[in-house]
């Protein structure tokens, strides 16, 4: 027989021996770069919760799982910034009349999303 079928897993005869038939998943982000975040949720899922990692990993959905909290934590981080922004006094004037102020109010609230944006999607 050419397609032989052992352990629901199809297989095809080369000369004497039995080949799997096996199929890369098609992935639905493909050209889509991994940044910052989707690898310290990948780190995470590694470390901590290694059979939530190999259930994904053995799934396939776990690129698809990686690649949305990223997009989501990169989101967030930016609105979480944005309101931050607002609800302070910090002016778009200030950039050029007290610089050091400026960039140091906008990188507390960058450190505060991040903080934020890790406890809810990253580290959960």
């Amino acid at each position: 027989m050419e397609n032989e079928r052992k352990n629901k897993i199809e297989y095809h005869k080369e000369g004497d021996y039995y080949v799997p038939n096996l199929v890369v998943p098609k992935y639905e982000y493909p050209d889509y770069c991994i940044g910052k975040y989707g690898r310290l949720r990948l780190k995470y899922l590694k470390e901590n919760k290694k059979a939530e990692y190999t259930i994904m990993l053995m799934e396939g959905t776990l690129r698809k799982h990686i690649v949305e909290t990223d997009i989501e934590a990169n989101e967030k981080i930016k609105r979480i910034i944005k309101q931050l922004k607002e609800q302070s006094d910090l002016t778009e004037e200030m950039k050029d009349s007290d610089p050091l102020y400026w960039i140091g109010m906008m990188n507390n609230f960058k450190n505060q999303a991040v903080e934020i944006a890790g406890k809810e999607l990253i580290y959960v």
